[in-house]
């Protein structure tokens, strides 16, 4: 009588049990290991510092072992270069199969590439499955080359994609028992947010339900307003799908204009997805070559100032503060935050992508790259060079009774709303009136708006014009 063949199910950011193709792909072969590796050269890059990210990894590594568990297995740890912890495993159990869901960021991509040649040595099938993104890269239709390098006509094709029906877990798990390590190298302390597929899930019933989802079209750009999702680290993690956040806002149907908004935004993550899939390079330089070679300061006082919220500028601090303190920061926050850095203290996007990576709970190396790439003017489809966001005239529009202001720069608090985003343009007794003196209780701004902005377009054109000779 045959044995019954074991198939090893690497997790990485796919941390679910449900609309899992690879696990049910495995279920349905016989015997199941699934498998999570602590990949020390990962976790040793800068990218992958972030303590408020790791301790939320740990809670959803949790959580997913205390699902596989319901079914049947555990989650078994091990520590090591994947290549050859999934070989050890592979001979372990002698499994005749290993199946993981795809990633396309260019580390993942290349240690994938080693794993699969280790394997084809063993003569180990491989079988890869949906990453968790509505459209996997190479399926897009008209997709190809470097891909779609506009939105407006990626999106159009995009949304006319099914939204798959709901894949049950698997109703049982079975397989041989081997030992595992721990998750000490993530750190400890309590996670800033529940993890797991049911807090993804209760998340996503929150943000429908409260009716933010419906309002999103008017309300999402409002600093003070608790009015996002906040599915972003659910996300990054697979705790939930593209494909269950569509059919919660009740796809396949027609949405409401808040929800076809929020949509659209889901539609602008899995372009930065297929866009750092299909051109690589972007993750280390412009993807605009006439921009690649702009001239920086780098200043790291500047730098410094920025990243601990002491610029002078109020939205500017909350932004930064919010994400130090928060692991979080709103989006319209994110882009005036970077434009900031780059077009008003002249520092290159690459070194603000680096800090929000550091700090971010669902900082995401496609959608964190696009994001500074788009506000800087060297991605694909990116605002213009030239448009250089205002802070004053961002947070006056955003946040103009200044309770975003507030809530993170406590030094303001007293400051009428007439001057929450301006506090250097009050007197001498204003000041005092409102608790606050400025370059004493708070800084002044460290540079002039207007004045870098000009220097800022100097150095654009200069660059560009130097590219095209």
């Amino acid at each position: 009588m045959a044995s019954t063949p074991t198939t090893i199910v690497w997790f990485r950011r796919d941390l679910r049990v449900a609309d899992h193709p690879a696990l049910t792909w495995a279920a349905s072969r016989g015997d199941v290991v699934c498998l999570w590796i602590l990949d020390p050269d990962l976790l040793s890059r800068r990218h992958h510092q972030s303590v408020h990210r790791r301790r939320f990894l740990r809670a959803g590594l949790d959580a997913l072992d205390e699902a596989l568990r319901g079914l049947g297995v555990p989650l078994v740890v091990r520590r090591g270069p994947p290549h050859r912890v999934l070989e050890e495993v592979v001979e372990e159990v002698a499994a005749d199969a290993v199946t993981w869901s795809d990633e396309h960021s260019p580390y993942g991509r290349r240690r994938d590439d080693r794993v699969r040649e280790v394997l084809a040595g063993a003569d180990v099938h491989v079988e890869v499955k949906s990453s968790g993104l509505l459209v996997e890269p190479e399926d897009l239709p008209g997709s190809s080359g470097n891909g779609y390098r506009v939105f407006t006509p990626f999106s159009k094709v995009w949304v006319e994609t099914p939204v798959p029906a709901h894949e049950p877990a698997p109703r049982r798990l079975s397989g041989p028992e081997i030992p595992g390590e721990d998750l000490d190298p993530l750190g400890d302390g309590e996670p800033l947010l529940d993890a797991g597929p049911d807090a993804a899930r209760a998340a996503i019933v929150e943000f429908i339900r409260g009716g933010s989802a419906d309002a999103y079209d008017e309300a999402r750009d409002a600093l003070a307003e608790d009015a996002t999702s906040r599915l972003g680290p659910y996300l990054r993690f697979g705790m939930c799908t593209t494909a269950q956040v569509g059919r919660a806002l009740g796809l396949p149907g027609d949405l409401s204009p808040g929800r076809r908004a929020f949509w659209r935004q889901l539609c602008w993550r899995e372009f930065s997805h297929h866009h750092l899939a299909r051109n690589p390079e972007v993750a280390r330089r412009a993807f605009q070559p006439q921009l690649a070679d702009v001239e920086w300061d780098n200043d790291p006082d500047m730098v410094a100032a920025w990243t601990e919220g002491r610029t002078g500028y109020p939205v500017i601090d909350a932004g930064m503060r919010q994400l130090r303190q928060s692991g979080w920061m709103h989006n319209r926050a994110r882009m005036i935050c970077a434009s900031f850095l780059v077009k008003d203290l002249l520092v290159d996007w690459r070194i603000g992508e680096r800090v929000f990576m550091q700090h971010l709970l669902d900082g995401d190396p496609a959608n964190n790259n696009g994001g500074w790439q788009w506000t800087a003017g060297t991605g694909t489809d990116a605002a213009p060079y030239f448009r250089v966001f205002n802070p004053t005239r961002q947070a006056q529009r955003f946040d103009p009774e200044g309770g975003y202001v507030r809530r993170w720069v406590p030094e303001l608090a007293g400051v009428p709303d007439r001057y929450i985003h301006e506090p250097w343009k009050m007197n001498d007794d204003q000041q005092q009136e409102a608790g606050c003196v400025v370059g004493t209780d708070y800084p002044a701004p460290i540079v002039d708006h207007l004045e870098q902005r000009g220097v800022a377009l100097e150095r654009y054109r200069a660059a560009a014009d130097a590219h095209t000779g």
